[in-house]
């Protein structure tokens, strides 16, 4: 891969970044709107990475399996209340399809691909990698969905029982992320070439984003939202990804300086 090929999902990645640290900084409909770009910038840049480092065929397996799914099952929740319970969005997301705006199953996307990403990089081939990329995934919702309903982009009729700490959500949502996120990663696991399952030199961008995801997480509800029980559940469910991929990176990063070798 060209360098500048190889530099794109790093300068995406890096939009992202200043993005996100605009958020708690606004409020309002400016913040609704950069919602909206952030999830747009993430999309690109999961669905870019995958098409520069693995091709087509993986980009629209991608697609078809994270947006397409994403979309049927949110449709599906929003009419039937299955899996995440019964929930309803506001208008502050954009345009909807189907009752879900168009952005949810584009954030479904952008988190699928590091997720999974960083379960083949911790785990060989089988249904052990297909848990921890859905694991990966799942969890990112205990930051997700706190700060959410907080902003009043969505709300569930009855919202019990819910986790301490974290009103307004019922527990079964998290199941059901977890459930659809088996799903998923299994899907991924089948459908996608050979090349989608097992790690690239280029891969670096995703793993940055996993980590920056969880890291800043943290950092933003327990100092500038004011959501210091998401950032306790948040920090303990996902880091059951993030530490020992962030381990793991840090491991080959010292093996790279000892031998001299210059990782991608």
């Amino acid at each position: 891969m060209s360098r500048v090929r190889a530099g794109l999902p790093w300068l995406l990645l890096g939009v992202l970044v200043l993005a996100q640290i605009g958020y708690p900084l606004t409020d309002g409909t400016t913040r609704a709107r950069l919602t909206v770009a952030t999830v747009v910038l993430g999309y690109l840049l999961s669905v870019g990475h995958a098409l520069l480092t693995r091709g087509p065929g993986t980009a629209a397996a991608l697609v078809l399996v994270a947006t397409g799914g994403g979309l049927a099952v949110e449709a599906v929740g929003v009419a039937t209340g299955v899996p995440f319970g019964f929930y309803d969005y506001s208008g502050e997301l954009g345009p909807k399809l189907l009752g879900v705006p168009v952005i949810i199953p584009l954030a479904w996307t952008w988190m699928a691909w590091p997720a999974w990403l960083a379960a083949v990089r911790l785990v060989g081939p089988g249904p052990g990698r297909v848990v921890l990329a859905a694991l990966g995934l799942a969890t990112w919702d205990l930051f997700l969905d706190p700060q959410m309903v907080a902003e009043g982009y969505w709300t569930w009729q009855d919202p019990t029982p819910a986790l301490p700490g974290l009103p307004g959500i019922p527990v079964g949502n998290y199941v059901g992320w977890l459930l659809v996120g088996l799903a998923m990663m299994t899907a991924l696991a089948t459908v996608t070439a050979p090349a989608a399952r097992e790690t690239r030199p280029g891969d670096g961008p995703m793993y940055a984003l996993y980590l920056w995801t969880y890291g800043s997480s943290v950092l933003a509800h327990a100092v500038f939202l004011d959501l210091p029980a998401s950032a306790v559940w948040g920090a303990a469910t996902m880091a059951v990804v993030a530490v020992p991929l962030a381990v793991v990176l840090a491991r080959a990063a010292a093996r790279d300086r000892r031998t001299g070798r210059v990782g991608a």
